[in-house]
């Protein structure tokens, strides 16, 4: 039973808490607050359940009296459901050459325009192989060209950028209202 998210997890309890106090929080708890550790696990050990420090680097360290198994579960499916919500970002790539024609543009332009209606960002480059490093104007012009005809699908994160042998742009969905 040993997955890889028990590694991610791991919480001391009972008598690993080697402080000498805690601040106790919790339902089943008449009056949270700091109180020393011995009386924490006795109140625990009374109630049948595990004294669990929840927060360590807290000063002192905040504990909760809760059935062990209970709490790692409802660990799991908190970190379950954060990952579930979290926002996936796609990244779309689009290539062009610096000597790309109309046709092409137009072709890639359509592919362009669906990414971004699906809400993925994209990344359009001009490669430039060998001599054709030359034409940088002609690469910027079409990246430009590019993110004025998909101003009303996206928006443009940063001018072109020429890094080694690309040229790049990054096209940000917009929001959908």
């Amino acid at each position: 039973m040993n997955d890889k998210n028990d590694d991610k997890m791991f919480f001391r309890i009972n008598h690993q808490i080697r402080v000498r106090e805690v601040r106790l929080v919790g339902d089943n708890i008449e009056n949270p607050g700091v109180v020393p550790t011995s009386q924490a696990l006795k109140m625990a050990d009374e109630m049948e359940l595990d004294l669990v420090e929840i927060s360590p680097k807290a000063e002192p360290p905040v504990c909760k009296i809760t059935d062990y198994q209970k709490f790692l579960y409802q660990q799991k499916k908190k970190q379950k459901e954060m990952k579930a919500k979290a926002v996936k970002v796609i990244v779309k790539e689009i290539r062009f050459g610096p000597n790309t024609d109309e046709h092409d543009f137009q072709f890639k332009l359509r592919h362009a325009e669906k990414f971004l209606q699906e809400g993925a960002k994209l990344k359009a480059f001009v490669f430039f192989k060998g001599r054709t490093i030359l034409f940088k104007e002609k690469g910027e012009i079409l990246l430009l060209k590019l993110a004025q005809e998909l101003e009303e699908f996206g928006t443009l994160d940063h001018m072109p950028k020429l890094e080694g042998k690309r040229m790049t742009i990054f096209i940000s969905p917009k929001k959908k209202k």
